[in-house]
Formats: C-alpha cells, sequence, structure tokens
C-alpha cells in the first residue's frame, strides 16, 4: 500500500469532510420524520425540498469550479462553502414550518454547491492518475465515515430523550471544528495560470468518456432515489424512529468500506468495468426495495445494499473527471458534472415522491431501476462505439 500514499490535502480534505458529514447526518435521516411527523409534511414535500437543495447546489458547483480555474483562491472556496452550511444547518432545529426548512435547505447547500468542485480539483491536481482512484476512494470512505459517526451520536442524544430540534442544534459541535482544520490544516495555494482556463469549455472538444459519464450522471441522477426516501420506505415497514440513526450509520459503514477498495479497483481494471458494476448493483437493489416483503432484519439488509450499491461507483466516476478534464479546466469539468447531475435531482425526486404518493413505493421504485438501467447500458454503447 505504500504506493498508495496519499498526499496531505488529500488527507486534510478527507478529515474535513468526515466532520461535515458527522455534522450533516445528525440531521439527514431525521429530517423526513421531522417534516412528516413534527410539521405535517408529505412525501411530497420532501421531495420538493431535498430536490431544490440539491439543484441549487448544483448549479453553483460549475459557478465556483469556473471561479476556481479563473484564478480563485480554491482553498478560500472551499472554506466559504463548508462555513455556510456549518453555519445555515443547525438552524434547521428551530424551524417552525416546512418553508422554514426549505430556506435552511437551501443555504446549507449553497455551501456545498460553492465547495464542492474546488474540493474535487484539489484532489485530483494533487495526485497523479495511477492513484486518482484511491485518493477518490479515500475521500468518499472517509465521508461515509463521517455519516456513521453523525447519526450514532443523534442515536445516543435521541435514546436519551433528547427531542429532534436539539438534536439538530449539537450538529454545531463538528461543523465548528470543520472550519478550524481548513483554516490550519490546508496550505494555501500559489496562484494558476489562467490563460488557458479563459477558453470556454467545449463539449465536443471534451474525451468521449468524460461526456459519457457527464451524461450518464445526469440520467442517473434523474432516476436516483434519495436515501431520505429509503427513511421513509423503512419507517413504513415498521422500523421505529429511534433505531432511524442506527440503520443510517450502517449503510453509511458499508460505503465508507466499499469506496476505497472501490477505487484502487478502478485503478487497476479501469474506470468503466467499476462503474458497470456499481450501476448493475443498483438496478437490483431497486428491484429488490420494490417488491420484497422486508421485516425486520430484511429492513436493514435491504437499507444497506441499497447504500452499499452507491458507493461502488462513486471513486470511479470523480476519477474519469480527473483522468480527462484539461487540467486547466479541470474545477470547471468537476463543476459541470455535478451540475449535470444535480439539475435533474429536483424532477427525479418530486417525481418518484409524486408515485409513491399517487400510486406506491413499489411503482416509484421500479420506474427508478427503468432508467437507472438504461442509463447504464446506453454509456456502454456510446463508450463502445465511440
Amino acid at each position: 500500500m505504500q504506493g498508495y500514499a496519499l498526499p496531505r490535502t488529500v488527507v486534510i480534505l478527507g478529515f474535513v469532510s468526515l466532520l461535515n458529514d458527522a455534522a450533516s447526518e445528525m440531521i439527514t435521516p431525521l429530517l423526513p420524520i421531522f417534516l412528516t411527523a413534527v410539521l405535517g409534511s408529505g412525501p411530497m414535500i420532501v421531495g420538493v425540498i431535498e430536490g431544490i437543495a440539491e439543484a441549487t447546489a448544483s448549479v453553483l458547483k460549475v459557478v465556483a469550479g469556473r471561479m476556481a480555474d479563473r484564478g480563485w483562491n480554491p482553498k478560500a472556496l472551499v472554506l466559504a462553502g463548508y462555513g455556510t452550511s456549518n453555519v445555515m444547518r443547525p438552524l434547521i432545529g428551530i424551524a417552525l414550518s416546512w418553508w422554514w426548512v426549505l430556506a435552511l435547505r437551501f443555504l446549507d447547500r449553497v455551501g456545498k454547491g460553492i465547495r464542492t468542485a474546488p474540493r474535487d480539483a484539489l484532489i485530483a491536481g494533487a495526485t497523479d492518475g495511477a492513484r486518482r482512484g484511491a485518493a477518490f476512494g479515500f475521500h468518499r470512505s472517509m465521508d461515509h465515515a463521517g455519516a456513521v459517526i453523525g447519526p450514532l451520536f443523534a442515536y445516543l442524544l435521541l435514546a436519551n430523550n433528547m427531542p429532534l430540534e436539539r438534536v439538530f442544534l449539537w450538529s454545531v459541535v463538528p461543523g465548528a471544528l470543520v472550519i478550524l482544520l481548513l483554516l490550519f490544516g490546508i496550505k494555501s495555494h500559489p496562484p494558476v495560470d489562467i490563460s488557458l482556463a479563459r477558453e470556454p469549455l467545449r463539449w465536443r472538444l471534451l474525451d468521449v468518456r468524460l461526456r459519457a459519464v457527464i451524461l450518464a450522471a445526469a440520467a442517473l441522477a434523474f432516476a436516483a432515489v434519495p436515501e431520505v426516501f429509503i427513511v421513509l420506505w423503512a419507517n413504513d415497514a415498521g422500523l421505529a424512529i429511534v433505531w432511524i440513526p442506527l440503520v443510517w450509520a450502517a449503510a453509511s459503514f458499508a460505503k465508507m468500506t466499499i469506496a476505497l477498495p472501490a477505487g484502487i479497483l478502478s485503478d487497476r481494471i479501469g474506470r468503466i468495468p467499476v462503474l458497470t458494476i456499481g450501476w448493475s448493483c443498483r438496478v437490483v437493489a431497486l428491484l429488490a426495495l420494490a417488491f420484497a416483503n422486508a421485516e425486520g432484519v430484511m429492513v436493514w439488509v435491504l437499507f444497506l445494499a441499497y447504500s452499499a450499491s452507491l458507493a461502488i461507483s462513486e471513486p470511479a466516476e470523480r476519477s474519469i473527471i480527473g483522468d480527462h478534464a484539461p487540467p486547466q479546466l479541470r474545477g470547471t469539468a468537476f463543476g459541470l458534472y455535478h451540475m449535470a447531475s444535480g439539475l435533474l435531482i429536483l424532477p427525479g425526486a418530486v417525481v418518484f415522491g409524486a408515485i409513491w404518493q399517487s400510486l406506491s413505493a413499489t411503482y416509484a421504485f421500479v420506474a427508478a431501476a427503468t432508467i437507472t438501467a438504461l442509463a447504464a447500458a446506453a454509456l456502454l454503447a456510446f463508450t463502445r462505439r465511440s
């Protein structure tokens, strides 16, 4: 593993993601319950809030990526993004209506939009192609490790009869550590040569695999099932609210375990084979959620299986962007990738929630599985033909 020793920037950003996700995931798995059980909203409102929040982040990702390519200090962009999220997110604990939650989730995702593309560009630029999958795999593993810690902390607070609102407010603690680590852990980067970045990013001149992954990511985003819906599915299947942070933590542990090996595997056998494996597993998991008569332990198994399927393809997708985007336009390319996927999250989440509410969860999961399979098949056909 010595050949996979990672640079300081990658390691620090990994721990930043761990702490930030610990703060975020104290809230996220409980948010649909807060919206439905406390504020009286329905599944469609959950989809609207998550869709608007993620779509907002997606547009800002390409803007922030372009700013980084144009000479803006990437550390400052990353710090501003994480800072915004960790100031706004805990305030959900004082929300009195779903409109408040929408506004705060919107501002939280503004922070995510500002930080994501510059951060990914820093990771890609700090590593060579032979270790890029491992770098993104490490980052995703640390991100998911935070998603284990956060729900466990929330569970301990709930088990001691703390109301949901106060659990949300406690997320300020790991959020403050994020800011400190960024301030003192990441070195400022020297100005970059921005002469080539003044040229527009021409779609037809991009590597065919890069274009294919961006288009496939957009289609998969429309078919994606936000995990807040899996929480509702588990709750409908009989999982008590107090157990939701634990099953969420277990799902994040599965992602943490898989992401780094999946990234290393993509360095060794190629990005496209790993993507094919990951997307195929996602289709199987969605069909299982649609048709399985889940109760007891099976609820946990299916929750974990779906979450694990998401982690297989994450490092390979990001590595393809780093491999094939021009270095001077890498931030813009990452922003384009995130924007293409994020813009379709809103209509996808709303449609999924509407199908669930008007027909049933089974129809919604089958629709998601079908679109996922078509997107994966189109990627394979596109890359082989090219």
